[in-house]
Order: structure tokens, then sequence, then C-alpha cells
């Protein structure tokens, strides 16, 4: 049936309206569009204060409009942003930051006269108040467990000290979460810092027509300078589109409407890709395909707390893991974008991964545990899995390929939130799951095995527990040398595929499809959207 894609033309004309208003109005001046990066969040965004920097759809505008204390290169190594330098005590405990001194908030009325004043030691701790102030109800709070206490030493001094030494401490500082705010304007009851957000980024806010644009303007007093010593940003203005429909957004990006597309769906992946994962002909000329090592595990997970027999049964949640085809599945299914998941739960990329194969396919061997299982609780095994719209099709063939070894898999079709409230509520057989990196460091992923992080309260969705790897991963919070904490990682990992409690698919890759006009548009491992160096030439 034809697509009746005039609602989001209406939409585009509306964005294309709003965005050209807002940038002439006051004393800004109307801008070239070759000075414009536009994007699509078919995802749409929820808030633009920090404290609820928990998906990409809201860090990506997040990380354009404020700074940390560090932040991480393409390579993932952590670098100074508003801190200078920092020093980090013989224990591992004390991280004491040395503030720059030339880091302003964005221009406000409620800085008085001069708009705007320099950020203080005073301003970090009041933002670290806030992840974990019931009042405000940031699901940022986790980051902070790890910390006894925190204190201004004095104007341009931080410190903070831990309860115990925690080696991924600094880059998972670099997380938007502990981004620096203002409190007069947090604080003022007539300003709504949600959609109005004032902090030190590359840009500042302009306007935000919720479900239509939001636009970001250059903020002229950045702080940052390329290695030339040019001020950073390159562009004008950053344009956020939010048609919900995936293909209008792919027509669009198709026209030269959006700058780039970070997405695969189903519906377009073989008009732009070959089998193989390279750019079909009639594309070539037209966009670039960057392609890069994406820290993100997708898998199902099984619910261990479950009354199904089949979920409780170590055998045959083997026989699952081993009862597909991962590299047909991402051949055929994701046009060889991203890994099999062959070894553990700890993605392509990360040190601690162990080199282990578990998950090879083996058809016979995985139909004979199923037969073992049928013969000794007299019944074939029945799983419910729960999906959402975006992996329905994966959930189709796994569907389809485990049937073959004697499985029954039912699948729920439900909406992302949904599907999310019922996964943390434990209201699940089996559901299909991803886990993208928070910070670059292996015990991110081991965290979602500890026992004391069970669900709700944490990121156990499947309950798993077993004392050995517990006491394997306080063990390895304790470590300082890198070495030794890479082995108990390995070992951790290695673990969890004797019980296989998830069903690892695949070890995602970054794909991005960029206009040939834009320049500058680097990928890192975590995904993330850095756009102060990004420039566009004549098309």
């Amino acid at each position: 049936m034809k697509r009746n894609l005039f609602p989001f033309s209406i939409s585009l004309f509306l964005g294309t309206l709003f965005l050209s208003l807002v940038v002439s109005c006051g004393e800004d001046k109307l801008v070239d569009s070759s000075a414009v990066f536009r994007y699509n969040e078919f995802r749409n965004i929820t808030s633009l204060d920090p404290a609820f920097a928990r998906n990409p759809q809201n860090i990506w505008p997040i990380q354009q409009l404020f700074n940390g204390l560090v932040q991480l290169d393409n390579d993932l190594n952590v670098v100074p942003e508003i801190a200078a330098q920092w020093a980090i005590d013989s224990l591992g405990t004390t991280y004491t930051f040395y503030l720059k001194k030339d880091v302003f908030f964005h221009e406000s009325i409620q800085f008085g006269s001069k708009k705007t004043r320099t950020v203080t030691a005073e301003d970090f701790v009041y933002s670290f108040n806030r992840l974990t102030d019931p009042a405000v109800g940031s699901p940022g709070g986790w980051v902070l467990q790890q910390v006894e206490s925190y204190q201004a030493i004095d104007q341009h001094t931080f410190q903070i000290k831990l309860k115990q030494t925690f080696p991924a401490f600094l880059s998972l500082l670099s997380m938007r979460y502990c981004a620096v705010v203002p409190k007069e304007v947090v604080e003022d009851p007539q300003h709504a810092f949600r959609k109005n957000p004032i902090g030190t980024g590359p840009f500042k806010f302009k306007a935000w027509e919720e479900d239509i644009k939001l636009v970001l303007r250059k903020n002229n007093h950045y702080f940052e300078q390329d290695n030339q010593g040019n001020p950073l940003p390159y562009l004008e203005a950053i344009a956020i589109s939010f048609l919900p429909d995936i293909q209008s957004e792919f027509m669009l990006f198709s026209q030269g409407k959006f700058d780039f597309l970070n997405s695969l769906d189903p519906s377009y992946k073989d008009e732009l890709l070959t089998p193989k994962g390279t750019l079909q002909i009639a594309y070539q000329d037209k966009v670039n395909l960057q392609k890069g090592p994406y820290l993100n595990t997708e898998y199902i997970g099984l619910y261990l707390d479950s009354n199904n027999p089949a979920l409780l049964s170590t055998e045959l949640r083997k026989a699952i893991n081993i009862g597909f085809d991962r590299e047909k599945m991402i051949r055929y299914l994701r046009n060889t974008i991203g890994f099999p998941a062959l070894g553990g739960f700890i993605p392509k990329g990360l040190a601690g991964k162990t080199t282990q194969t578990f998950n090879q396919y083996q058809p016979q061997q995985a139909r004979a545990l199923v037969k073992k299982f049928t013969e000794e609780n007299k019944t074939a095994p029945t799983i419910r899995l729960a999906t959402d719209i975006n992996y329905l099709d994966i959930c189709e063939y796994l569907q389809r390929e485990l049937q073959k070894i004697g499985i029954k898999i039912v699948i729920d079709l439900m909406p992302t939130a949904t599907l999310r409230q019922a996964k943390s509520s434990g209201k699940l057989e089996a559901f299909r799951a991803s886990w993208i990196a928070d910070y670059p460091d292996a015990e991110n992923y081991l965290s979602l095995f500890y026992s004391a992080n069970f669900s709700p309260g944490g990121p156990n969705y499947t309950h798993f527990k077993q004392a050995e790897f517990d006491a394997l991963y306080k063990k390895a919070l304790l470590q300082s040398s890198l070495n030794e904490r890479i082995a108990l990682y390995r070992e951790m990992d290695e673990m969890i595929m004797q019980y296989y409690p998830v069903v690892p698919l695949y070890y995602d890759q970054a794909v991005r499809f960029v206009q040939k006009n834009v320049q500058g548009f680097e990928m890192n491992p975590l995904n993330l959207l850095y756009l102060k160096r990004v420039y566009k030439t004549a098309p």
C-alpha cells in the first residue's frame, strides 16, 4: 500500500519556516544554509537537561550544549574539557581537578547585567548534587555510586573522593550526566530549564518547537580551539527535525534535506547497501559511507526468575545459543553491518573480551539438548519473546531457526517504551535488548550480571546470580593493575557464557551515511555526535 507522506512534507515545511524565523530574530542574522547542519531524530527528544542524558536522542543535542570536567577523544582516551588538568592520589581514591578560568556560561538574563559568568568549582558541586536529588529524579544518579564525597577546594579546584578505587571513574565522568549547569538559571521558577537550557558548549540553545524542530546556534565565546588556534565551532547552526517515519527520513536524506543518516532500517537497507555492506552503485557519487566499531551488544535476555522450566534449564539456554546461524543472520538481515556474537557478552573492541568461541552454530547438538529437555519434562519448550518493531525481522528469524531444533518461540510485539518498562519489572520471559556502553570499560557490561544490580533497581534484567561471578566482579573493582583487571574481565565474560543467561546476537558497528559536502564528521566507538569540528563545503 502506498504511504501518504503529505503530513511529513507539511512538517518539513513548518520546520524550515521555523528555522528561518528563529535564526533571523533578535541580534542574529539569517545564516547561509551551507553553515547549518541538519539531521532528523525520529525517536524524539524528551529533555535538554543533562541530568536526563539517558539515551542517544537526548545525549546528542546535550553534547553540543554542555561540557563536563573531561571528555573522550575519538580513540576513547580521556582528555581535558573544563578541567585543564587533574591529579589522582597514590591510593586511586582522590581526584583533584583544576578548572580552566576562561569557560563562560551561555548568556542569560538570570546572570544580571553582565549576562554571563565563568564556571566555578561550586557549579560542579551543585550539578553533582542534582544527580542524587530525589526532587530532580535524574536517571544518572548511579554515576556517583562509587563517590564518597566531593567539594570545591577553591573557586577553580574541584575534588572528588571515592569509597574505593575505581579505575574506570575518569571515563565515567565524561558522560553528559556530569556536565556543569548554573544554579541561578536552573532554580529560577520562571525558567523551564528542560526546554530552555543554558550551558557552556560550542552551541547555544535558540528554539525548540516540540515535535517539529530544535535549533541551536553557534556559541561565539566558546573556549576550545582547533590545532591551528582557530575558534570552535565552525558551523553557524544545528537544526534537528522530528519526523517519526523512518522511510520519510530516508527519502529526505536522499534528496539532500538532511546531512547524515544514522540508521540502517530494514525498509531501505537494500536500497543503500549490498549484502557485503558496501554502498550500492547508485549512491556512491552522492553520499559517503562511514563504518566503525560501536560498543554495543545486541542480545536476547532470558529472565531466570521465570516460572517457565525452559528458561531454568542451562542446557536448553545453551541450545538456543547454538541453535541458529549468526553469520547468516548478519549477512542477510544486517547487510554485513556488525559482527556475529560468537564469543561472550563484552563487545568487539573492548579490552577484557573473551577470545573463546561459545556460540558457534551447532544444530545437531542443539536438537539433542532440546530432545533431552522434552523427554525429561514431557513437553516441548515454548518461550515468549518480546520485541519492538525495529527488531521484528531478527526475532522472526530466530523464531524460524529455533523451530527447526524443536523450540517454539511466540513473539510479543510491543511499543518500545512498554518493552523497556516490562523488561525492567521482570514481566517478560525473554526480551530483545541492546547494551550500549556508557563509558569505555568492560565493567560497564559485566555490571548487568552482578546480583546486587537486580532490576528494577539496576541493570541486571536477567536476574543472573552466581557467587563466584560476584566475587570476581568486586575483586576487579579494587584492581588498579590494568592487565590483572582485564584478566578478571575475561574470566567473567567466559563465566557468563557457561550459564547462558543471555543470547548475544551481534556486536554492532556504527554506520553513517553522510552527504559528500560534510567535512570533519568523525566517528567514535560510543557513537557520540561531535559537531564542533564539522563544516560544510559547497555541494
